[in-house]
């Protein structure tokens, strides 16, 4: 059994609202999923609802065995889902570290230990763990909205356009980090625009279009499908 079994997914952002039309996305454990599709999609609605930041219409959610559906993100992120949004996903005017105690507050157990941890992990914010987070660059805040994800030790990490924004090369090296924790042994769901590198990097693609679940497969067989290059990836 997968990690996280979502099916037939139906939610919006109001009561007449269905911008999910039974969609459906698993994530294995130590996976990385990568979601593309065109705008409006529903893709960031789709981690929404696993998350439990959205009541659902019907549909059923799994976490480890376990059906969470009528779970709230509190409990959701007790159990070990962490979800980072794609925009004021960090503290501006608290510094790197005071960042890091917000994002382990819901288990306050050893948290010097866990920021220390995660210190030795991203260099850079150690390097800048007292400077304001208003002060670090673009993808210095994306790696610092990532590791407050982490401080709960999260088996499943839903991630929301993270490289949204980014100059190619912040992109790049951000990439590389989502890259290597997922190779540390975190399950990753990522939506990203920039399909292409998201499919080089994830170990199964899923298309959603129109609220739908349309294709799921191989990434990198993804990326090199024809129809799917010439609909998502520039030809």
């Amino acid at each position: 059994m997968g990690l996280m079994s979502a099916e037939g997914i139906v939610c919006g952002y109001g009561a007449a609202d269905e911008i999910l039309k039974g969609a459906a996305l698993a994530v294995d454990e130590r996976e990385l999923v990568a979601i593309i599709g065109p705008n409006g999609a529903g893709k960031s609605t789709l981690l929404k609802a696993v998350a439990g930041l959205l009541r659902l219409k019907s549909g059923r959610v799994l976490f480890a065995g376990d059906p969470i559906e009528t779970l709230d993100a509190r409990e959701r992120a007790r159990r070990g889902i962490a979800f980072v949004p794609q925009e004021a996903n960090v503290f501006p005017t608290m510094t790197v570290r005071e960042n890091l105690e917000m994002g382990g507050f819901l288990d306050k157990r050893s948290t010097r230990a866990r920021i220390e941890r995660l210190f030795a992990r991203f260099p850079l914010l150690a390097e800048k763990r007292r400077a304001a987070a208003r002060a670090l660059s673009g993808g210095q805040r994306q790696v610092l909205a990532m590791a407050m994800a982490l401080m709960v030790q999260p088996r499943l990490l839903l991630l929301d356009e993270p490289s949204a924004g980014l100059s190619p090369t912040a992109a790049e090296t951000l990439f590389d980090t989502i890259r290597a924790v997922h190779e540390e042994g975190t399950a990753i769901a990522m939506v990203e625009q920039n399909a292409r590198e998201a499919l080089m990097i994830a170990d199964r693609g899923v298309v959603l279009v129109d609220g739908r679940t349309v294709r799921v497969g191989p990434a990198r067989k993804m990326a090199d499908d024809p129809e799917v290059r010439r609909l998502f990836l520039g030809g």
